[in-house]
Formats: C-alpha cells, structure tokens, sequence
C-alpha cells in the first residue's frame, strides 16, 4: 500500500471485509489471550502500576527475560509509592542484567514523581503520562489503552508487524511509522481499547511472528495483503542498519584476598550509576598499550597479567572489545580514591551490567 492510499483511508468508505477486523481480533484474544505477570485476568480491572512496570521493562526486551524481574520489582516495591521511596542505588540493583539502565534511571524518577505529584495515582491520559519522566508516546499511549481503556493504540515492535503485513506497507521503517500508527488504529474496537491493542500484541508474538508466520491461525488471514502477494515474511520493510564503529579499551579486575575493586560509574551517560571494574576510555582505534596506561595505581602493584583473548560486547550505537588485565594486592592495601572493595561472594548485590558481568567471569575464569 502506498503513501497515498493510505492516507485517504479516511476518506473511503470501509469494505464491509475489513470493518470486522476489531471484532476479529478480540473474539480471537478471548480465546487465547497470552497469560503474563502483569497482565489483569478477564473482568478485572489493571492496574496502572503494573502495566506501566512492565512497560518500561519490555522496552527493547523480551518477554520471557522480563518475568523474573518483573516479579522481584513487585515483590519488594509493591506500589508506585514503595518504589518511589526506594534508593536509585537499590533500584539500580534490582535491574542489574536487564540492560539499558537509563530505564531504571528513568523508572525511578517516574515513580519519585508520580508519588510526590500525583499523591500515588498516575495520571489518566496520554497527556498527563507523557509528561512523567521516562514515558513516551508509545508508553503512554499503551499506559492509557491498557491500564485506563482510553480509545488509543500504542504501536510496539509485534503491532508493527502485523499493520505492516496485513496493509502491505511498503515504506521502509522508520520512515514508515506514522503511516503504521495510522493504519493500526482502524483496528480499534468501539470499546475495549486495551483488548484491541493487546490482540495485536498477541497476535505478533505468537502467530505473525518475524519468520514463518502461522498464517493459517491467523483470524485475519483472509483479509492480509501481504499473504494474498506471498510475500508475509517481507515485511516490514526495513531500512539497512548501520552499525556503529568498534570501540576498544581495557578493564583492570583487581583482587584482594577475596574482595574485588570496583567503582561507580558517573550518574549521565552510559550506564550512569552502574557498577564497573576500573578501565580506560572506550574508543575507536584505541592501541593496547594507551588503554593499559590508563591503569589505576595501587600501592605495591607493579605487574599486570593480560588474559587470553578479549570480552566483546554489543550496545545498541557500538560494538565493544575490552582486553582484561588481572592482578593481585595486598591485604591491606587501600583503594584509590572513587573506588571501593567488594567481596566477590556478594557481586550478585552490585548493580554490575552485562559487559562486567562478562568481564569478571572472563579474568576469575567462572
């Protein structure tokens, strides 16, 4: 479908095949209808809170990685309140594996916000939501279909998928996403909104997924544009990704008995507050010998052991390659201003991400 067409679809009148869409979709989600922590059983009401947890957790992760989290966040921050009288530190450790930690950044001052000015409540409408920290149109959009049943659809990555296909979009993303976001909200149901948006949820994850989509089951299927051409697993059409340059550094695991130097990170910027060995810079093009100079000093330390090979990594704008070096010091030995020992029994209470989990493991050889 083109531009073009698209955008008078307003001005056609809809065939009587494609006005029973919403229905479609919603007696197909009654019947199987995902079951997920934070989703409300039929009849029962959402609840705000949850919804938007597991919102701002789903962002750019899986399903099945978010569970468990999900369930610990709510088992010790029961509430919005709760969690906004939790430390950043704490929530910060809480998050810890999950990635992309300016979320939980943004978490936390969403739910400090929303306690200290909203009295608990949050606000009801995309406009009072977008206006939170960390929540932006889509979130909001999905916060006030799913927790408030406003006549909204939030489009995510699945919802995407499934427009694209069955309108056969052919604009690439992400110049494609307004004419999606069009096309997705002539599938909203009169009522229901938040059903309407979590069937085609549903609907992606489970039956047009990205490679061989289970058509047959699909309560669409006889109305899909792209099925008709053959050509489903096209889309949606996607611009080529440019990856980003190779960044390279080196990470300095440094022990004292049992315990395990380490620091924080600055609060802005990548992984800002998080848990990390000492390093250098990361950059591109970066030589081995400038990044071992940038080594912490410690008294009594003189000899670096280099480990075989190097820990890569991948953020969402670079690839990363640290080359680790290990070394031992006394037992007394003091650590350098900004950073600290830790025992290495208790790095599970860190908020350590993902690169230094892999870090650590690579120069403790666990």
């Amino acid at each position: 479908m083109s531009r073009r067409s698209a955008l008078n679809l307003k001005s056609k009148p809809i065939r009587p095949e494609t006005s029973s869409r919403p229905m479609l979709l919603l007696q197909w989600y009654d019947r199987h209808r995902r079951r997920l922590p934070w989703r409300a059983a039929p009849g029962e009401a959402s609840d705000p809170y949850r919804v938007w947890l597991s919102e701002i957790m789903l962002q750019q992760t899986t399903v099945k990685a978010v569970g468990p989290y999900f369930e610990k966040f709510v088992a010790r921050w029961p509430d919005v309140t709760a969690l906004g009288r939790a430390s950043l530190d704490d929530v910060l450790r809480m998050w810890a594996g999950l990635g992309y930690y300016s979320r939980a950044r943004n978490l936390h001052a969403c739910a400090v916000a929303v306690a200290r000015e909203h009295g608990g409540v949050f606000p009801d409408t995309e406009e009072g939501l977008r206006a939170l920290p960390g929540i932006g149109p889509y979130t909001a959009a999905a916060i006030a279909a799913i927790a408030f049943d406003r006549r909204t659809m939030p489009v995510d990555g699945n919802i995407e998928r499934v427009v694209s296909r069955l309108f056969a979009v052919e604009d690439e993303l992400p110049q494609a996403k307004p004419l999606i976001q069009q096309l997705a909200a002539t599938l909203l149901a009169d009522s229901r909104a938040g059903d309407s948006a979590q069937a085609l949820m549903d609907l992606g994850a489970s039956i047009c997924t990205p490679k061989k989509p289970a058509c047959s089951l699909c309560p669409l299927n006889e109305d899909c544009t792209a099925r008709a051409q053959g050509s489903q697993e096209t889309f949606p059409r996607k611009a080529p990704k440019k990856s980003g340059t190779l960044r390279r550094g080196a990470a300095f695991v440094i022990t004292r008995g049992d315990e395990l130097l380490v620091r924080s990170r600055p609060e802005k910027g990548l992984l800002g507050g998080m848990t990390e060995v000492p390093g250098s810079d990361w950059l591109a093009g970066q030589e081995d010998a400038a990044a071992k100079q940038q080594a912490p000093e410690l008294k009594g330390l003189s000899r670096w052991q280099r480990k075989v090979g190097v820990v890569t990594h991948v953020f969402t704008h670079f690839p990363l390659e640290l080359v680790v070096y290990t070394a031992q010091v006394e037992a007394r030995t003091r650590a350098p201003a900004g950073m600290r020992w830790v025992p290495i029994a208790s790095l599970a209470d860190e908020a350590l991400p993902n690169v230094m989990r892999k870090v650590i493991a690579h120069a403790l050889d666990v």
